[in-house]
């Protein structure tokens, strides 16, 4: 195990934190299982997420399929760091402020290249209302953490 998965297993109920970038401290997710290639976090909708209709706003659901994606990737006994190459999303339903969302991410198919995988977002009702699929792409640099 590696100790991005050691940290989001002892971090389970808990936000990333100070470790966090502030992209991701602005996300601000919730962890809530891990395991190598399945992440499920938690997010919550907050006014500054909002579109002009008053709903998340699509790049945010794309933001927190990007987020989960590379913390699954993170998570992987890897030797280099991957980034995102490409992020497919498609839109189904609403999310409204105040909304805690339930992002699910997991390990599709990991080559030495490219790594797939998915990710799809419930509103608290328990609907689909996005779903992501991000290939992320081997650097050749070393992982930073891991």
């Amino acid at each position: 195990m590696n100790k991005v998965l050691e940290f989001l297993k002892h971090n389970i109920g808990r936000t990333l934190g100070e470790y966090a970038p502030p992209f991701s401290r602005f996300l601000n997710g919730t962890i809530e299982e891990a395991e190598e290639g399945r992440l499920v976090m938690r997010f919550r909708c907050e006014p500054a997420m909002l579109n002009p209709a008053g709903l998340m706003h699509g790049g945010v659901h794309a933001s927190i399929i990007d987020e989960m994606t590379g913390l699954l990737v993170a998570s992987l006994n890897t030797e280099h760091l991957y980034v995102s190459h490409n992020l497919y999303v498609d839109f189904f339903g609403k999310v409204r402020e105040g909304e805690e969302v339930r992002a699910e991410a997991r390990l599709v198919k990991q080559g030495r290249t490219v790594i797939n995988t998915e990710c799809h977002i419930y509103n608290s009702e328990g609907r689909l209302v996005s779903r992501g699929v991000c290939n992320l792409v081997n650097t050749g640099q070393p992982k930073v953490i891991g």
